[in-house]
């Protein structure tokens, strides 16, 4: 049975917060859930990562505020022979290029199959895009672990050529989506 849709309007998008129910959530994929309820909070105040929220208006816990979604952006860099060669050729190959990093992304186990991944991908997008035109970011990576390749491929991601599960989408394609260019 398919989960019924819910409309996009009811979603906001924010940063992690003490007001955010980490331990309610749960997303089905217990690495992620376990990183959300134990680390995620160190990673942002050692700033190794920022962490966002899919949270539903007006919806509550007795402990706060109900996470529908959560993901991270950090930094990180490649090196032109890890791109196709199409695209290395074009790049500096000895110079690392810095990227944006969507390092972990889940959606609540409940709320499956109502669009909010898509949700939670686009604002990660949007927001690294925006970041790039002030912290220059040649392109969105991920690490697509088991089930979800096929989720990013069908969002135009291309795998690295040294690791096919790990997958970018180059900010000059987020840029048309975001920009209208």
């Amino acid at each position: 049975m398919a989960a019924e849709r819910i409309s996009h309007a009811e979603y906001r998008v924010e940063l992690l917060g003490d007001q955010h129910d980490r331990a309610a959530f749960s997303c089905g994929a217990e690495a992620l859930d376990r990183y959300f309820h134990e680390t995620v909070t160190q990673d942002i105040s050692r700033r190794i990562a920022a962490a966002f929220v899919l949270t539903r208006d007006g919806v509550l816990t007795r402990d706060g505020v109900t996470v529908a979604g959560f993901y991270t952006l950090s930094s990180l860099s490649l090196l032109g022979a890890e791109l196709p060669e199409q695209l290395a050729k074009r790049l500096p190959s000895r110079s690392p290029i810095g990227v944006t990093l969507l390092g972990r992304m889940g959606v609540e186990r409940g709320s499956k199959g109502q669009g909010l991944g898509e949700l939670l991908l686009m604002d990660a997008l949007k927001r690294a895009w925006q970041a790039s035109r002030e912290v220059a970011s040649w392109a969105v990576v991920v690490d697509a672990k088991a089930g979800a390749r096929d989720f990013y491929l069908k969002y135009d991601f291309v795998p690295l050529v040294t690791q096919p599960d790990r997958l970018f989408l180059a900010m000059r394609s987020i840029e048309r989506v975001f920009a209208g260019k």
